[in-house]
């Protein structure tokens, strides 16, 4: 399949999330990670999936003129929007409590964006998802957090651990997105790409 059409090219990921490199090995494809540490800075008037576009495309920037021919890089970034307001990764306890506790009995939206470039073009693919949480008590919350530790998770959890199964009532849109990649479409892109 794609794994065989991409032969010549070298797939490069530029990410450390463990989920997201999860699903290129369960994708099947062939790639090697390569990382920059970058400052997920962005202009304060950008809201939603332009936060997220910004940010993939700023880690992608970050290796201007050092892809050869036939590598294709991929950039990724994920936040939870909820109440006109970005959640990323919670500083410590009380921050990830505060996180989630707003999303109560609620529902909020994650944006993916995704950054595919070559040494001569760069392009862009997002993705929502809406996500609805139960009516959750402190004492689930508490629990979660002290016990599963989500502090490298935008918005503060995960949604394929204990978590996800007990507190999500509802999702609109892809899974995969609220783990961090929108699988299909980033497949189906990288098949228009060979």
């Amino acid at each position: 399949m794609l794994k065989e059409k991409l032969k010549k090219y070298s797939l490069i990921l530029a990410s450390g999330s463990p989920r997201r490199q999860q699903f290129f090995k369960d994708l099947d494809l062939d790639f090697q990670i390569r990382l920059k540490e970058i400052e997920e800075i962005y202009p304060p008037e950008l809201k939603a999936v332009e936060i997220t576009d910004y940010l993939a495309q700023l880690k992608a920037d970050a290796f201007d003129g050092e892809l050869n021919d036939n590598e294709i890089l991929v950039t990724s970034d994920t936040i939870v929007w909820h109440d006109n307001k970005a959640l990323g990764k919670p500083k410590n306890a009380e921050d990830a409590f505060q996180m989630i506790k707003s999303m109560s009995n609620a529902t909020h939206e994650v944006f993916t964006s995704v950054c595919f470039k070559t040494k001569l073009s760069s392009t862009l693919i997002n993705d929502v998802t809406k996500v609805t949480f139960a009516d959750l008590s402190d004492e689930a919350i508490l629990y979660y957090i002290e016990n599963y530790k989500p502090y490298d998770k935008a918005g503060a959890y995960g949604i394929q651990e204990w978590f996800g199964f007990m507190a999500v009532a509802k999702v609109e849109g892809s899974y995969t997105n609220v783990m961090g990649l929108p699988t299909a479409k980033v497949y189906e892109y990288l098949s228009t790409l060979v």
